[in-house]
C-alpha cells in the first residue's frame, strides 16, 4: 500500500510540473499570441501527444501489442519538438527529463542511455536556437544531464529493488509449500506409526483377553461368577472394536487441505492471497502434493509476472467427487499465452493424475484445474491449454 501511495504522488506531481510547464504557454497564446516558435497548433499537438505517450507507457502491460519503445520513441519526438518550439528556454526540457525516466523503467540500459543522450543533445540544440552563450550551454546541458542520469540510476535501483522482491516472496513460497508438504508427510507417518502401535500391542491383547474371557465362561461355576465374566468379555470385544475403528480412522484420515494451502498464500506481500477451501473437499496424499504443487506455481507466476494486487483461489468438490481448482488474479494478464517451465510442470502434474487443465491470460491471468475421484486418479486424460 506504501508504494501504491507513493506512486500516486509521484503520477501527480508529474502531472503538476506538465502543467505547469505548458499552460502559461497557452494563456500567453491567448492573452498576447505568438509566443511559440512556429504554429501554435504545432507546439500543441506535440504538447498533448507527449502526455498521451507518456500516459500509454506508464499503462501498458506485458500483454500489450505495442512494444514499449515506440511509446518512449513518441514521448521523445514530441517532447523534443515541444522544447524546440517553445518561446523561450526556460524549463522546458524538464519534460525530456521525464521520457528518460520512462525509459529506464520499461526499457534495456542500452535504449535509456541513448534516450538521455539524444535528449541532452536537444537540450544543447534549444540553447543555441535561442542565441545563449556557452556558459548557458555548458549549464544547462550538465544540469539537464546529471537530472536524467539521476533518474536512471533510481529507476535501476529500484528495479534492482523489486526483483530481489520478487525473488525473495518466491522463495518464501517454494519453502512454504516445502514446509506444507513435509508437515503433511510426518503427519500422515505418525498417524501411521499410532495405528500401528495400537494394532500391534493393544489389539492384539484385547484379543487375547476376549478369548480367555470366553475360555473363562465355559469353565466358570456360579451364576454370579458367569454373569460377570460374561459382561467382562462382551466389554472386552466391545473395546476390540473401538480399537479396530481408531486405527481405521488413522489409516483412512484425509490430509489438511486447507491448513497446508494457508501456508502458502497468506501473508503474501504482493498480490494480497485470497483462499476459500470448501468444507466437503477431501484430499489424499498424491492429490494433495498435486494441489500445494499447483498453488505454489500460480502464486510464483503471480508474483514474478502479473503485477497484480490480489490472487483469488478457490478450491471446491465437483459433481463426480473430483476436485476443482479455480485461480486468478486482477494483473495484466497475457495476450499471446506461452507455458514456461512452471505453469509446463502443473500441467504435467494434473495429467500424471488424470485431470485437467486450461490457462486464460485475457483478463488477468486464470487457471481451471480438474482432478478426477481419488479411484481414477491414476487414469491419463488430455490437458487443455487455452481459455478458461
Amino acid at each position: 500500500m506504501r508504494t501504491e501511495r507513493l506512486e500516486q504522488w509521484a503520477g501527480l506531481a508529474g502531472l503538476a510540473v506538465y502543467l505547469v510547464i505548458g499552460v502559461p504557454t497557452v494563456y500567453l497564446e491567448i492573452v498576447v499570441g505568438d509566443v511559440t516558435r512556429g504554429p501554435f497548433w504545432v507546439w500543441l499537438l506535440c504538447y498533448v501527444g507527449y502526455a498521451a505517450a507518456m500516459l500509454a507507457a506508464w499503462t501498458s502491460g506485458a500483454g500489450s501489442r505495442i512494444n514499449p519503445g515506440v511509446h518512449v520513441t513518441v514521448m521523445m519526438g514530441c517532447g523534443a519538438a515541444t522544447v524546440l518550439l517553445t518561446g523561450n528556454h526556460g524549463v522546458t526540457p524538464i519534460l525530456l527529463v521525464f521520457v528518460a525516466a520512462v525509459a529506464a523503467q520499461t526499457m534495456s540500459v542500452r535504449f535509456a542511455v541513448g534516450v538521455a543522450i539524444g535528449n541532452t543533445a536537444v537540450v544543447a540544440v534549444s540553447v543555441l536556437s535561442h542565441g545563449l552563450g556557452w556558459m548557458e550551454l555548458l549549464l544547462s546541458t550538465a544540469l539537464y544531464a546529471v537530472l536524467q542520469a539521476m533518474y536512471l540510476f533510481t529507476a535501476w535501483n529500484d528495479q534492482r529493488e523489486r526483483i530481489a522482491n520478487e525473488n525473495l516472496a518466491v522463495a518464501h513460497a517454494e519453502l512454504r509449500s516445502a514446509s506444507a508438504l513435509l508437515a503433511e508427510s510426518s503427519q500422515a507417518q505418525e498417524r501411521l506409526r499410532i495405528a500401528r502401535e495400537l494394532h500391534d500391542q493393544v489389539g492384539h491383547k484385547l484379543s487375547a483377553l476376549a478369548l480367555n474371557l470366553e475360555t473363562a465362561s465355559h469353565r466358570v461355576r456360579g451364576q454370579g461368577a458367569a454373569d460377570d465374566v460374561e459382561r467382562s468379555r462382551l466389554l472386552a470385544k466391545d473395546l476390540l472394536a473401538d480399537v479396530r475403528a481408531a486405527v481405521g480412522n488413522l489409516r483412512s484420515r484425509p490430509p489438511e487441505l486447507r491448513t497446508a494451502l494457508d501456508m502458502i498464500v497468506r501473508d503474501l506481500p504482493r498480490p494480497r492471497g485470497h483462499l476459500t477451501v470448501a468444507d466437503d473437499v477431501e484430499v489424499d496424499e498424491r492429490r494433495i502434493t498435486v494441489l500445494i504443487r499447483c498453488v505454489q506455481e500460480i502464486v510464483t507466476n503471480a508474483i514474478r509476472h502479473s503485477a497484480a494486487a490480489n490472487l483469488w483461489i478457490e478450491v471446491r468438490a465437483a459433481d463426480d467427487g473430483g476436485i476443482v481448482l479455480d485461480a486468478r488474479d486482477d494483473g495484466r494478464g497475457t495476450a499471446a499465452l506461452r507455458l514456461g517451465n512452471g505453469l509446463t510442470g502443473l500441467r504435467e502434474r494434473a495429467e500424471e493424475q488424470g485431470g485437467t487443465v486450461s490457462f486464460d491470460g485475457r483478463d488477468g491471468f486464470a487457471v481451471h484445474l480438474e482432478l478426477p475421484p481419488a479411484e481414477q486418479s491414476t487414469v491419463q486424460a488430455p490437458v487443455q491449454v487455452g481459455a478458461g
